[in-house]
């Protein structure tokens, strides 16, 4: 299996366009949400169906969850940085968590 290409800086910066609220952490190696819903359940759920899109992918998010909020951290540890993979799932995630 070949290691993903990173991005170019310029490539974060597009691709972060299009995802509201995401950003750029640890010096651009990763981009990161702070995700919040309306209690523990529904944060959860979200990780729930995250974590079966995440397996899915093989690519598997960092996160931590405090009651009705869900951090999430995405970086491709494989390639040292942020990949179209993270992009893809970044997205994903933008859709489960409607």
């Amino acid at each position: 299996m070949t290691k993903p290409n990173l991005l170019t800086p310029a490539q974060r910066q597009e691709l972060l366009a299009g995802l509201p609220g995401w950003q750029e952490v640890m010096d651009g190696k990763a981009i990161e949400k702070r995700f919040v819903f309306q209690d523990f359940v529904g944060a959860f759920g979200f990780m729930t169906k995250a974590a079966l899109v995440a397996e899915a992918m093989a690519h598997h998010p960092e996160w931590s969850n405090v009651w009705n909020k869900v951090v999430v951290r995405l970086t491709t540890h494989d390639a040292g940085g942020v990949t179209a993979l993270d992009g893809q799932l970044a997205a994903a995630l933008e859709k489960l968590s409607g």
